[in-house]
C-alpha cells in the first residue's frame, strides 16, 4: 500500500494527519511521497515527460525453460536427449524451432532466437534476468538495481500520472519467481509499482471512496504546513510542484485504465487468450496471457519497463507434458503482443524478451523430466528496432554447451539499455558511496543493434 501517513495530530485547518491519504496498492517499495522522490530525481536529470518513448517488456519464464524443446531442438541426438518434440520450419529459411510454437514459426522474421546464453548462476530466481548481474555483485551496499529501476532513476516518468516501472508478476509460493526486479543500491524509491487485484480500485477517486479523501487543495495545504519553517520559499515552491505531480498519479485513472484489459475488444482479448486452465503451476506463476496485453497497454500509457513472470517451467518431471501446456499458450500471447505492437507502430520502440534463469539438462531423467542446467540457456527477442529473423549462437549436438557465440547476460542487458536510449558504456548510476557504476557488464550485441 502507498500511504502518505502524517500521524494523528491535527493541523490548524482541521485536516487531521490521519485523514491525509491511503490509496490502495501503489507499491513503489517506498513510503510516503515515493512518486515525488521519483519526480525530483527526474528533474535532477533534466528530463521532461514525453509523448513517445522507448520501452522494454521483460517476460520471465520462471523455473528454467528447456532450451532443447523450444528454440534449439536436437533431432540428431539420441532418444534420451532429443525428447518427444520435432522441429518445424519457420518463415525464415534455415531456422527451425519446436513444434509447440507454430505461430512464432509463422512470424519468425519478427523474432531473434539466442541459443547460447552462458554465465547463469544456477539460482532459482529472476535476479540475472532482471538485472544482468549475479546477486553477489555489490551485495554489501544493496546489490545491483534492475533494468526498470535504472530506467526510473535515469529517465524518470514519461507521464506524471504513470510510474516508469511496473511489475505484473503474480505472487508465487516460491517468492523469487515473482520478483519484478529489485531497486538494489538505488533504494526503494526506484522500485517497481506492483498492482494487486481489487485494491487497484482504491487508487482513483470514485463514488465509493471519494468521501474518504480530502480535497487536493487540503492535501497540498497540509503538506505546506508540515514543511513550514523547514525550507526556504524557493525550495518550497519546487517541493509543491513535485508533490502536485505525485498526486497526479493517485488522482488520475490513466494507470488503472491501462491495467483494465476489459477495455479492449473481445476480438483482441481472444487473440491473446487467457492462458487457462492454469496447469503445472505448483509454487510458480500461472500462465496469464492477458498480462502481455496489459503490458502493451501500460507501455502505451507511458511505462518504460514492464516485467512479468509467465508459467512455471521447473520441469524435473513430465517435462514434455508441461511444454505441451505452456508452449502453445506462450506461442499465442507472445505473437499477439508482437503483432499488436507492429500494427500500432510501436514495435521499433518496444523491446520484448522472454527467457528464464537457466536451461535444462540434455539427458532426460527417469521421470520424463529435465533437471537444472546453468551451462547454457536461451532467449527469444522481438522489436526494439533490432535485426530480427535470425538465430544467434549454437550449442553442440546434445545441447550441453555453447559452440559458437556464447552470449552473456551482461551483453543482453547492454542491448536492452541501448534499446531504451541509454548508453551502457557512458551512462552510469552512483552507488551509495558516490562511485559511478556501469549499467551492464558487456556491450550491445552487434548482431542485434
Amino acid at each position: 500500500m502507498l500511504n502518505i501517513p502524517l500521524g494523528r495530530t491535527r493541523f490548524c485547518d482541521g485536516v487531521s494527519r490521519r485523514s491525509f491519504l491511503r490509496a490502495g496498492t501503489f507499491a513503489f517499495g517506498a513510503t510516503a511521497l515515493t512518486q515525488a522522490d521519483l519526480l525530483r530525481a527526474e528533474a535532477a536529470q533534466g528530463g521532461l515527460p514525453r509523448t513517445g518513448h522507448k520501452a522494454v517488456i521483460n517476460i520471465f519464464l520462471g523455473g528454467g525453460p528447456p532450451h532443447q524443446d523450444m528454440w534449439d531442438l536436437k533431432p540428431d541426438a539420441p532418444a534420451e536427449v532429443r525428447g518427444e518434440f520435432r522441429p518445424i520450419s519457420t518463415k525464415v529459411a534455415g531456422i527451425q524451432i519446436g513444434e509447440t510454437f507454430p505461430r512464432i514459426a509463422a512470424m519468425a522474421d519478427k523474432f531473434a532466437f539466442i541459443r547460447s546464453i552462458v554465465g547463469a548462476s544456477g539460482g532459482h530466481d529472476a535476479f540475472q534476468a532482471t538485472t544482468g548481474w549475479r546477486q553477489e555483485s555489490l551485495a554489501p551496499m544493496g546489490g545491483r538495481p534492475s533494468l526498470g529501476s535504472v530506467a526510473a532513476r535515469l529517465q524518470g516518468n514519461v507521464d506524471a500520472s504513470v510510474p516508469p516501472f511496473v511489475g505484473l508478476a503474480e505472487t508465487t509460493q516460491h517468492g523469487p519467481w515473482s520478483d519484478p526486479g529489485r531497486s538494489g543500491f538505488l533504494g526503494a524509491a526506484f522500485g517497481a509499482f506492483k498492482p494487486r487485484g481489487p485494491d487497484l480500485a482504491n487508487m482513483v477517486l470514485n463514488s465509493s471512496n471519494r468521501d474518504q479523501l480530502p480535497s487536493r487543495k487540503e492535501l497540498l495545504t497540509s503538506f505546506d504546513q508540515l514543511r513550514s519553517g523547514l525550507e526556504r520559499d524557493g525550495a518550497l515552491k519546487t517541493a509543491d510542484l513535485h508533490t502536485a505531480r505525485a498526486m497526479d498519479v493517485l488522482l488520475s485513472s490513466k494507470l488503472v485504465d491501462a491495467l483494465d484489459v476489459s477495455k479492449e475488444s473481445q476480438k483482441t482479448r481472444d487473440r491473446y487468450g487467457d492462458g487457462k486452465p492454469f496447469q503445472f503451476q505448483f509454487d510458480g506463476a500461472p500462465t496469464v496471457n492477458e498480462q502481455l496485453l496489459m503490458a502493451r497497454r501500460l507501455v502505451e500509457a507511458g511505462v518504460r519497463v514492464v516485467t512479468l513472470s509467465y508459467g512455471r517451467w521447473d520441469s524435473h518431471g513430465k517435462n514434455f507434458d508441461l511444454v505441451r501446456d505452456h508452449g502453445p499458450k506462450l506461442d499465442q500471447c507472445l505473437t499477439a503482443l508482437v503483432e499488436d505492437l507492429s500494427v500500432r507502430g510501436m514495435l521499433d520502440d518496444v523491446t520484448v524478451i522472454a527467457w528464464g534463469e537457466f536451461g535444462r539438462t540434455p539427458k532426460i531423467n527417469g521421470g520424463a523430466g529435465r533437471d537444472h542446467w546453468p551451462q547454457v540457456s536461451c532467449a527469444i527477442l522481438a522489436g526494439g528496432g533490432m535485426k530480427t529473423g535470425q538465430v544467434i549462437g549454437a550449442t553442440n549436438r546434445l545441447g550441453e554447451f555453447a559452440t559458437s557465440r556464447p552470449t552473456t547476460f551482461g551483453e543482453v542487458f547492454a542491448t536492452l539499455y541501448h534499446n531504451l536510449g541509454l548508453n551502457p558504456m557512458t551512462n552510469m548510476v552512483n552507488d551509495p558511496t558516490g562511485r559511478p557504476q556501469h549499467l551492464a557488464d558487456g556491450v550491445p550485441m552487434p548482431e542485434l543493434v
